[in-house]
């Protein structure tokens, strides 16, 4: 029995053990736990297994080739922009006028979609990310930890080492500097 299969990894420990080594084992691994997830939303947007199958593999390569050009923080985030990006791409290229997609970007089967709002939010996720990125440390492990991984400020305070006091100054003081670095990557007209 390989060393890698022996205990399960964490998407963190995977992404370092592939980052030291370039072992494409450790990206199989980590892939393969998000099949499902990236089938799942590529039918949400594609509505057809076959397309969506597709998909998949197409992000399994963009992954593949990617992966080592950038230093991934948060895997499955990332993967997830990926997939949504790919099918959003599809779909415009397809020229399709009767999509549901998700709950952020909900509208009425019947309606026509406005591409350039879709493309206007992934701008608006990008600086998010790039403004996230130049937070302190403490900070973006706040933020991340309190909004995008919805844990509590007692979560926090067990998973960090802070105290209830810094946890909740580090996500105070994060989101200001979140709005200081968005409102300096706002185009300006």
């Amino acid at each position: 029995m390989s060393l890698k299969h022996s205990s399960p990894k964490t998407d963190q420990e995977l992404l370092d053990l592939y980052y030291e080594s370039q072992d494409a084992e450790w990206l199989g691994l980590l892939l393969q736990r998000y099949t499902l997830l990236l089938l799942g939303t590529c039918m949400k947007y594609l509505k057809n297994e076959t397309e969506a199958r597709d998909a998949v593999q197409h992000v399994f390569m963009k992954v593949i080739i990617e992966l080592p050009r950038y230093k991934v923080d948060y895997f499955k985030s990332w993967i997830y922009t990926i997939a949504r990006n790919y099918c959003l791409m599809k779909l415009r290229d397809k020229n399709k006028q009767t999509v549901v997609l998700n709950e952020q970007y909900a509208v009425a089967e019947s309606e026509h979609i406005d591409f350039n709002q879709l493309w206007e939010k992934d701008r608006q996720l990008e600086n998010m990310k790039k403004a996230l990125a130049e937070l302190q440390e403490p900070q973006r492990v706040c933020i991340t930890l309190f909004y995008l991984q919805k844990q509590s400020y007692q979560q926090i305070t067990a998973s960090t080492g802070f105290s209830l006091l810094q946890v909740k100054s580090h996500i105070q003081n994060g989101k200001r500097n979140l709005k200081n670095h968005l409102e300096r990557l706002k185009p300006h007209d």
